[in-house]
């Protein structure tokens, strides 16, 4: 891969999870809001966590970029009053299309009424002949660690998690709140109360810790080795480390663009450091993904887990939605079933005004 790859990773084995144009094998033809479209395979839906403001306001959060000319963020908006109608009616669109669902957006987990909800309409379609391979939580833990943790955790794992994504970008908790800024009363913003989340969902799905690279947090080898020796007392089977996406011109100068382009640590020098630091000894590189818009490397620990290193680009991300064909599904809470991450934009499929 391009951005992160050097001499001692670049015959890796390379797996392409963007499909070649010209690999038939990787493209199906399907019909959405009377349109015939030509769709990626693999893809993912997602229906956009907006219930609430998020329990955090980590200051790198890309729901914060504004777009020129995009109009309304997805982040501001909220459900619609008949919004589980609507998405079921979004479900409907996609019946016999292939897809994975991608739960992110804000913090999904943060309001459990929708979140239940949402669980519910998700595996009805997926029992009505929309076929899904892989379902995967984005999530900071903020709602596993309240009143009704226990109830969502039973929740995604009757939904069948392939695994679970959870968020935390310094070990130290001080250092992690002054990124991620948990609101006054979260529990998972202390140390304790975060460990005791990741254990319980360990303990019912597969665990990858994430943690995004930036100045002030883990920014160098040492800050890497650190990160990986307590991951593992909390038993994750993956650790991956992202660099901040990167961004083309299209964006505002608002505190979130400034705040990333102050912070970045990039990571082709990052893993270069990393290789040439004494943690190399314990790291056997093991493939390459070169996705739509992502580009990782993944090596393996020699205590059982796995390290990915991943940067990617919204220029490149933008460039693959505006071409034509599908490469993401979002679900936004104003009824709209989108191509991308607008929810005023490659709108493929509107719910009727209730």
């Amino acid at each position: 891969m391009d951005a992160i790859a050097r001499d001692a990773v670049a015959a890796l084995p390379l797996r392409r999870r963007l499909p070649p144009d010209d690999d038939a094998t990787r493209w199906v033809s399907h019909v959405i809001g009377g349109r015939r479209h030509r769709v990626a395979q693999p893809i993912t839906f997602t229906p956009y966590a907006a219930a609430r403001p998020c329990s955090a306001r980590c200051a790198f959060c890309s729901e914060n970029l504004r777009e020129t000319g995009a109009g309304r963020a997805a982040a501001t908006l909220r459900p619609r009053a008949d919004y589980f109608d609507a998405l079921r009616g979004a479900l409907a669109q996609l019946r016999g299309l292939p897809l994975s669902y991608s739960l992110s957006g804000l913090e999904t987990s943060d309001d459990p009424a929708w979140c239940l909800s949402m669980l519910d309409a998700l595996d009805a379609a997926a029992r009505d002949g929309v076929p899904v391979d892989e379902r995967v939580l984005y999530s900071n833990g903020a709602g596993f660690a309240r009143v009704h943790g226990d109830t969502l955790l039973e929740a995604f794992s009757r939904f069948g998690l392939s695994w679970v994504e959870l968020s935390r970008h310094h070990p130290d908790p001080a250092r992690n709140q002054a990124i991620m800024r948990f609101r006054p009363g979260e529990p998972v913003a202390g140390e304790a109360a975060f460990a005791a989340v990741a254990r319980r969902l360990r303990e019912r799905v597969p665990l990858r810790l994430v943690c995004l690279v930036q100045r002030g947090g883990i920014d160098d080898a040492d800050g890497i080795a650190a990160y990986l020796r307590w991951a593992a007392t909390l038993g994750a089977g993956t650790v991956i480390f992202r660099e901040f996406s990167r961004l083309d011109d299209g964006y505002r100068d608002n505190a979130t663009r400034r705040y990333l382009d102050a912070a970045r640590v990039p990571m082709p020098a990052l893993v270069e450091a990393v290789l040439a630091s004494p943690l190399r000894t314990a790291l056997t590189p093991v493939e390459r993904t070169a996705g739509y818009y992502f580009d990782n490397l993944r090596l393996r620990h020699r205590n059982g887990f796995d390290v990915v290193f991943e940067a990617s680009d919204y220029a490149r991300m933008h460039a693959r939605h505006a071409s034509g064909a599908l490469y993401k599904l979002v679900f936004h809470a104003n009824g709209r079933l989108c191509g991308g991450w607008s929810p005023e934009r490659d709108v493929l499929w509107e719910a009727p005004t209730p």
